[in-house]
């Protein structure tokens, strides 16, 4: 099986739609690359419902950390800054997205976060 995780940072304050809005553009974003940079997986991933997981992350040096995990294992990810139009400051990074990949790559990386 495969999935896409997006990883929300929990120590900034944003509202439910603020953190809807910027888990569709990290899922977006991973889309296209993935489209471009990985069919196989992206086909896979497209053909069987696009499953996307959401958890949470302590802060903004964890969305660090997962993009050199990605980085390491040749995994699509792609971290996301506002551009500050509505409530926080422009340039402040809000999540990451990873993947779509296989299910166990992912869990590699992910899996010790708990779901937003």
């Amino acid at each position: 099986m495969v999935k896409m995780v997006i990883a929300i940072r929990r120590d900034i304050d944003m509202g439910k739609g603020k953190i809807a809005a910027q888990a569709a553009h990290a899922a977006v974003a991973c889309t296209v690359l993935s489209m471009k940079k990985n069919k196989k997986i992206f086909n896979e991933w497209y053909s069987l419902g696009q499953k996307k997981v959401v958890v949470k992350v302590d802060n903004v040096e964890e969305i660090y950390k997962i993009k050199e995990e990605c980085k390491d294992l040749g995994v699509i990810s792609e971290i996301i800054t506002d551009a500050g139009f509505t409530q926080i400051m422009p340039g402040t990074v809000t999540c990451i997205g990873i993947g779509p990949d296989k299910d166990d790559i992912l869990d590699e990386i992910t899996g010790k976060y708990k779901l937003l």
